[in-house]
């Protein structure tokens, strides 16, 4: 049993990585950390995990574990990572501090330096569909964001197939969970519970990534005009991306296209209308894409905690860790 430890257990994140891996057939959770419920068991603060996960949480974890996932908020993870690294510790982290490795645009988005410039250069990107053989042998891996990780996955294959070109418009929408635990006007029930709403136009920090992300997967340098929403649903993100075609192309080409690039992932699947309420709990993507007026409109739909968070961590960590990529995760969307 490989023995992993959580640092941030308390968040979204952190409880959906406890509630994937405490059934995973060869991760032991060790350890899971936090300032303000060390000493209380996990159980007692994520109630779904009683009888699973009934460790407590403790202020710091203990030495000799093979992986650590870091599900903090971004600026604290830099802070962390490099004595676990100097410990032969691999390590996944859930923010955003290792997924820009140009300092000066981690400070432009984030608005702070970089304190841990020589593993951000050394971090691979953990979307495995892209990256899986730097993943495997990487001791770091920054997790993807959601929305970049379904709109990576929609647009991708038309950029690296160099059918269309590099202006995209993403039209994303969001569950609540994304915003995480800490409660805000924004998401506020009376507020978002019957309205669809737009925010951090022009400013989110997953738009330099999904820039980042294409430019390096096609060698082109895309033009990426990112529009979130939050939606009235807990769970799940559609991302809905706007292309135009180089060539003609018909809605076989497109087809073969994502098969080719997808066909044998476990974990992404060309259908013909994704939908949120077939990810939603499981770590699968669907992806769709249609021709329509000179132009290409592609979808990814998953579940911003699973695919777009902890599950995508937990698929990481198996290919770290050399273990089957789908151990823990192989289990199918809610459906309705």
């Amino acid at each position: 049993m490989k023995k992993i430890g959580i640092i941030g257990g308390t968040g979204y994140t952190g409880g959906e990585l406890a509630r994937i891996l405490c059934v995973h057939p060869d991760i032991e959770i060790t350890a899971m950390t936090s300032r303000q419920s060390a000493g209380k068991k996990v159980s007692d603060t994520q109630t779904y995990l009683k009888g699973y996960v009934d460790i407590e949480y403790t202020n710091s974890l203990p030495n000799e574990l093979d992986l650590v996932f870091v599900a903090t908020p971004h600026g604290v993870a830099m802070n962390e990572v490099p004595a676990l690294l100097g410990s032969g510790t691999k390590v996944i982290d859930m923010s955003g501090d290792y997924r820009l490795h140009d300092t000066s645009a981690y400070k432009k988005w984030y608005g702070h330096d970089h304190t841990d410039a020589k593993n951000l250069k050394d971090s691979v990107y953990g979307l495995p569909e892209l990256f899986r053989s730097e993943i495997k042998k990487t001791n770091i891996v920054a997790n993807p964001g959601c929305y970049a990780t379904a709109t990576i996955l929609a647009t991708a294959p038309l950029l690296i197939a160099d059918v269309v070109k590099e202006e995209i418009t993403v039209d994303a929408k969001s569950g609540t969970s994304g915003a995480g635990m800490v409660p805000s006007p924004r998401i506020h029930h009376p507020f978002c519970g019957e309205s669809i709403i737009p925010y951090s136009v022009g400013s989110h920090r997953h738009q330099p990534e999904i820039e980042y992300v294409l430019n390096t997967v096609s060698k082109k340098c895309s033009d990426v005009l990112f529009v979130p929403h939050l939606l009235p649903i807990v769970r799940g993100i559609l991302s809905t991306c706007y292309l135009t075609l180089k060539k003609d192309v018909t809605n076989e080409d497109i087809t073969k296209i994502y098969n080719k690039q997808y066909g044998k992932e476990p974990f992404v699947h060309f259908v013909d209308e994704p939908s949120i309420r077939s990810v939603v709990c499981s770590n699968h993507c669907q992806v769709g894409a249609s021709v329509f007026n000179k132009k290409v409109v592609a979808f990814g739909a998953i579940d911003n905690l699973v695919k777009g968070a902890s599950g995508q961590a937990v698929q990481c960590a198996n290919i770290m860790l050399g273990l089957k990529e789908t151990a823990g995760l192989n289990v199918p969307g809610m459906g309705v």
